[in-house]
């Protein structure tokens, strides 16, 4: 009899054991295109309306949400904007808005094409 105790209280402790610590853990979430691209960039700002070109600058590419980015550069001329993302093809590109976001996954994926508030910016993964 005592060994059947033994063994039901066992039994029962490896049930809820890895039940409870599957309750703890928050569940894992899938990686997304906003994962993907995260990071930060050097490179320069190959043309740009409102002034002249410019070399190594740093952009900072953080994920904000689901296929969401928030990009910030050190060159204050360009602003702060987030942008959505999207797949197409073998691409990574805005998905809307006015700025453009490009990465050619089968080129090159550590080249980013950004185009915001008319500056250009043709950056490289560090």
């Amino acid at each position: 009899m005592r060994v059947l105790h033994r063994w039901a209280i066992g039994l029962l402790l490896a049930i809820l054991v890895p039940a409870s610590a599957a309750l703890a853990a928050p569940p894992e979430r899938k990686p997304d295109l906003a994962d993907m691209v995260a990071g930060t960039y050097e490179g320069d700002i190959i043309s740009d309306a409102r002034g002249s070109s410019k070399s190594g600058v740093t952009i900072t590419v953080v994920r904000t949400g689901k296929n969401l980015v928030e990009i910030s550069c050190d060159c204050t001329r360009i602003p702060k904007v987030q942008i959505p993302l999207e797949r197409a093809m073998d691409a990574i590109l805005a998905g809307s808005g006015p700025h453009v976001f490009l990465i050619e996954l089968q080129r090159d994926p550590r080249r980013l094409s950004l185009t915001i508030d008319d500056a250009s910016l043709s950056v490289a993964k560090q």
